[in-house]
């Protein structure tokens, strides 16, 4: 299997997912308004992007365990049963680490 296409998927969205991390951590970290009914408001907002935020670091470690994996020659073959993952699974989610068999067990 050609990893380098992979490779370039993957880096892609990490990148894009530092940019968006970065955005979302400075979003929460401005300052508050005086007004009560404001402050309200945002803190959901706040709640939202934090959410965000903890979506984007798990698939930024997916990301990362997937570029280990290329490294060591290990990508695209399931964690589990040791069977090659499908071009159309990688397509869909480039960072996955089992097939789709395997992946509907768990």
């Amino acid at each position: 299997m050609n990893t380098d296409k992979y490779e370039q998927i993957l880096r892609d969205r990490q990148r894009e997912l530092f940019s968006r991390l970065h955005k979302i951590n400075a979003d929460i970290a401005t300052g508050r308004d005086p007004d009560s009914e404001e402050q309200a408001v945002q803190a959901e907002n706040d709640e939202v992007l934090d959410e965000l935020g903890e979506v984007g670091e798990k698939e930024l470690k997916a990301i990362d365990a997937a570029l280990d994996r290329i490294t060591k020659g290990t990508f695209g073959t399931c964690a589990k049963c040791g069977q090659p993952i499908s071009e159309a699974r990688l397509a869909a989610v480039p960072y996955a680490p089992l097939c789709q068999e395997c992946a509907s067990e768990a």
